[in-house]
């Protein structure tokens, strides 16, 4: 049985982690976290019927026996739950976006930590970057890479941690060419560069996530689509790399090596 603590647990998120792991027989919620002050501390989470765990703003208290963390809140948050986590030899599955540079590097030089990181949780998704990373490898300069993101109203960056995982996989694909990065176009410009790669970022109503890679070519166009319609699939995608993570040795990891891509 691993013992699992789920931060953020009454945000959308943490909801439908909570609710994974309760039908999942090889788990055991042992820690509810949420940020200070939040309403629901010292009351058990809805979903628990009433059981323990109950819902605490201390996650060094909560993390105390516990095997693995899954982590969907604010970047400071993630950098904060990543630390305690690793000082208690405890796993950690990061799926907050918006972690800077300097804030990666810190992780990756913590000695002992065991975390895998991704923007993106979900299976899917994780097979579309590497695809991304393969076409790009195959296409070549001949055809132009776009990438365009949908999320909703109320998500905080932009472009989306999923959208740079998507241009990092193209680059990658063509590591000798002298890529452009461009987030967005106004104006009247002189046309596409030949080594841009685009990324462009729409927000409104309730969309879950979608990203498309375009790669066009002349007189044709490949495309590279990712829906999620419900929150459930990248719960269900950082709930198995918990179960994976308890089981490997100290070091940073990605969705990748999860899935042994």
């Amino acid at each position: 049985m691993v013992k699992v603590v789920i931060t953020g647990a009454c945000g959308k998120m943490g909801r439908a982690i909570v609710k994974l792991a309760l039908e999942d027989p090889g788990l055991e919620i042992v820690g509810l976290v949420e940020a200070k002050g939040h309403p629901m501390r010292g009351q058990a989470h809805d979903l628990m019927a009433g059981k323990a765990p109950l819902v605490t703003d201390e996650p060094s208290q909560a993390m105390t026996g516990a095997d693995v963390v899954v982590d969907f809140t604010e970047a400071g948050a993630s950098v904060n739950h990543f630390r305690t986590a690793a000082e208690k030899g405890v796993a950690h599955v990061v799926g907050t976006t918006g972690l800077k540079d300097d804030d990666l590097r810190s992780i990756r030089e913590t000695k002992g930590a065991r975390a895998v990181i991704s923007p993106n949780m979900s299976i899917g998704m994780n097979i579309l970057f590497d695809l991304a990373q393969r076409a790009s490898s195959i296409l070549g300069d001949g055809y132009d890479a776009e990438i365009v993101e949908l999320h909703h109203r109320w998500k905080k960056d932009a472009p989306s941690g999923s959208a740079l995982r998507i241009k990092d996989a193209v680059e990658a694909g063509q590591k000798a060419r002298n890529w452009i990065e461009v987030f967005g176009r106004e104006g009247i410009t002189d046309g596409r560069g030949k080594d841009e790669i685009g990324v462009m970022s729409i927000r409104g109503g309730d969309i879950v996530g979608e990203h498309t890679l375009y790669f066009a070519g002349i007189g044709e166009r490949l495309e590279l689509t990712h829906k999620a319609w419900s929150r459930d699939n990248f719960a269900r995608g950082a709930l198995i790399a918990a179960k994976w993570l308890v089981n490997q040795p100290p070091g940073i990891y990605s969705m990748k090596d999860v899935l042994g891509l």
